[in-house]
């Protein structure tokens, strides 16, 4: 029976003409990837998290080797525009039980002579015990998560761009 609805699903999945997205951010990017994240003279440490956390959404996003600049087909240079944290639970005494952290992009990416500027957000909820302090680990925990799902809303705005020519 498993077996029958497997089929069945990739039957529709195939049949319908679907393609990942994937597959078409890596049309746009060609076979290679560099990237550059601007270095917050404010929070200097975010940044080197934020960019190992890019390089990973890279690679595993994309299927991509990342290059040096110069023999890349596409640069990314992205600035971090801010980072917030919000609670957005609190438990019957008052105290914040939950915060969400969120990270925001401006991703430049050139690609040949073309340039195209893109904003992008990443969210990541987190919970805390009542009355305790957020970590310094926890903290860069959070902000990687953010970043890596502010990537992952870079792809979604990279992948639709084929279709909005289509039309």
């Amino acid at each position: 029976m498993r077996w029958l609805i497997s089929a069945v699903m990739l039957w529709c999945l195939t049949g319908c003409g679907y393609k990942a997205t994937s597959h078409y951010a890596s049309s746009i990017v060609g076979e290679s990837i560099s990237t550059e994240v601007y270095v917050s003279l404010h929070d200097p440490e975010n940044s080197v998290i934020i960019k190992d956390a890019v390089d990973r959404a890279v690679i595993s996003r994309f299927k991509r080797q990342l290059r040096d600049k110069h023999n890349a087909s596409t640069h990314l240079a992205i600035t971090i525009t801010d980072i917030k944290f919000k609670p957005i639970k609190y438990d019957i005494n008052g105290y914040v039980t939950a915060h969400q952290t969120e990270v925001y992009m401006q991703i430049l990416r050139t690609t040949g002579n073309f340039s195209k500027t893109y904003l992008s957000r990443g969210s990541y909820d987190f919970g805390i015990r009542a009355n305790a302090i957020i970590s310094e680990k926890v903290r860069f925990e959070d902000i990687k998560n953010g970043a890596q799902k502010a990537i992952d809303s870079f792809l979604a705005q990279l992948s639709s761009e084929p279709l909005a020519r289509e039309k």
